[in-house]
């Protein structure tokens, strides 16, 4: 971090916040809750994922404010903040003395409790409650919220929304192939060089890691290590495989006399022959390279496992449509609805043309003919048929009628079926699970990396199970089209006041709620309790002092000093208890 003094990370406003306050006002009682999933990816969950304070008391709270602040001379660091106001706001703008005094109590007056990290958390239900020690520093509490809420709310979205993946290839495993072994490399971090800086991309890498194994973020293991308290040496926190990018490809290729083949060969008999190595495999054409590893099939399968007995080539496309990369074309398999060949034939005319309604895109509205195809019995029909437009234009469409006029066997192209088909029907093996699912040869596999969400993994896992695919057999690269795609609002993230005490003792309760708001803006009210209701996580606001401090919220930080000290495996090991 740049030698930037820690009283300057906030907002100008809360300079101002100071001088606003009522001098009988001895303590501000505040709270950081999820407000709403309006802006999240899926808004039918129920609980986001509770990460990063103890990295933000650390590094910020801890830290920061110990070696810009309180560990230099109280002169030096305040003439440096009067020149930097001055020049900032006018000369004499900001009043110094508040200042002076925190410096001369040589801490922050401070308590922060809160739930355990790891712990999911329902919506409106606070992970933290945040109120001054002291009573000459009230001004402190909210001071605070703007590097608060920078640091946390990230890796609380991060965390949510690795978690609903990592569910995500759970349910189609389970449903697929009976198991979740291997689920926690499905899920894979690809994320780094897309973040906004690199402190970005750690903090995010370590939230990753909490619902996978699998990550390319070097830099989140001893970011893990020594603000999580882990030991990369006896736990296993996340690992990756040896793998080639476009400039591998080019320059290997340019080597052997524009050979890929020859390149591909190399790669994974030569530089890597033994265990997992993946391959890129898009440079130039993508599916003439799959006809590489058709070709190469019993090469793959000599090569050596290592010490833990795999040995897998992976295979990485990198561009186009992840789906139809992976998954081919939407060919729908109609086996099962039809028990003879004269059935299919008869009915298809009408299953198409009802389709057609539904399927037509804008570019076919001009044309008297649509074309279909279809799977049945292992074998791939192209059925045209002819369409009678009652009436067609750019906005509406109507069919009076259509025609059967012809059904023709035919070999799909590679384009049609996709990697994961393409694969399974030419190497052979035709290996098929407890489940009935298809599933690919144990020394071949599929990465794809390359703008992936939750919409286009579920998509993608659709398509396989639709197609008699278990799920399992490709592994998800989630980057920056995932994580980066996120801002403080996509759960509402909020820093808000709740209740303030004066020099009488007396507390009064606070709470907003804008009329012009559709209710998401609208706070809790006074001090906070969370509680456990039938196993769930429940708000109950308007209580005590002496409610609020027996709570699921925790003391984690007192006066400058760390209180709770957890370490990564406990906060995974809570997340997915």
């Amino acid at each position: 971090m740049l030698n930037i003094i820690a009283p300057f990370m906030t907002d100008s406003y809360k300079l101002s916040h100071h001088g606003f306050m009522d001098k009988s006002i001895t303590k501000i009682y505040s709270n950081l809750t999820a407000r709403s999933f309006k802006h999240f990816f899926k808004n039918d969950i129920e609980e986001t994922v509770f990460f990063g304070l103890q990295s933000f008391i650390k590094l910020h709270l801890i830290d920061h404010w110990n070696k810009t602040f309180f560990s230099r001379p109280k002169e030096e660091v305040i003439s440096e903040m009067k020149r930097t106001f001055d020049a900032y706001l006018g000369e004499g703008a900001v009043p110094l003395a508040h200042f002076e005094a925190l410096h001369d109590l040589g801490y922050l007056p401070i308590e922060i409790r809160a739930l355990p990290e790891g712990t999911r958390v329902p919506v409106k239900v606070p992970y933290l409650t945040i109120y001054n020690t002291h009573d000459d520093f009230a001004w402190v509490t909210n001071y605070l919220e703007t590097i608060m809420s920078t640091e946390v709310w990230k890796m609380i979205t991060t965390a949510t929304s690795v978690y609903e993946n990592r569910k995500l290839v759970n349910e189609y495993a389970l449903k697929t192939t009976g198991s979740l072994a291997g689920t926690e490399f499905q899920v894979h971090d690809f994320c780094l060089r897309g973040m906004s800086g690199i402190e970005d991309g750690i903090k995010q890498g370590a939230a990753f890691l909490l619902s996978s194994n699998g990550t390319d973020n070097i830099p989140a293991l001893p970011f893990i290590e020594q603000i999580y308290n882990g030991d990369i040496t006896k736990e296993f926190i996340g690992t990756s495989i040896p793998a080639t990018e476009h400039s591998i490809a080019c320059s290997t290729t340019a080597l052997m006399g524009g050979n890929e083949y020859e390149a591909f060969i190399k790669w994974i008999t030569v530089d890597y022959p033994t265990g997992l190595v993946s391959v890129v495999a898009d440079t130039w054409d993508y599916w003439k390279f799959l006809g590489y590893v058709i070709d190469a099939k019993e090469i793959i399968k000599s090569r050596e496992p290592n010490a833990l007995g795999l040995s897998k080539v992976v295979i990485r496309p990198d561009s186009h449509d992840p789906v139809e990369i992976v998954c081919g074309h939407n060919i729908k398999d109609v086996t099962k609805e039809y028990v003879s060949y004269d059935q299919f034939v008869s009915r298809i005319a009408d299953k198409v043309g009802c389709e057609v309604v539904e399927e037509t895109s804008q570019d076919e509205l001009d044309q008297d003919f649509i074309v279909r195809s279809y799977k049945y019995k292992g074998k791939y029909y192209r059925v045209t048929v002819s369409i009678y437009w009652d009436c067609c234009d750019k906005q509406h469409y109507f069919v009076d009628g259509c025609n059967l006029e012809s059904i023709e066997e035919y070999n799909p192209s590679i384009e049609e079926l996709g990697t994961i088909e393409y694969l399974w029907e030419n190497l052979g093996e035709h290996e098929v699970n407890d489940k009935g699912y298809k599933v690919l040869p144990s020394y071949i596999g599929v990465i794809y990396g390359d703008g992936i969400n939750y919409k286009v993994a579920k998509e993608i896992l659709e398509r396989l199970e639709a197609k008699g695919f278990a799920s399992t057999s490709v592994v998800f690269g989630f980057g920056s089209y995932s994580a980066q795609f996120v801002t403080r609002d996509t759960l509402g993230m909020a820093v808000k006041a709740t209740a303030l005490q004066l020099n009488t003792g007396a507390w009064v309760e606070l709470f907003k709620d804008p009329i012009t708001d559709d209710g998401m803006k609208k706070s809790a009210k006074g001090l906070l309790k969370v509680e456990k209701v039938d196993g769930k996580l429940v708000l109950k606001d308007q209580v005590s002092w002496e409610e609020s401090q027996n709570s699921e919220l925790r003391p984690v930080f007192r006066d400058g000093k760390l209180l709770v000290d957890d370490s990564f495996v406990e906060i995974r090991n809570r997340l997915w208890s």
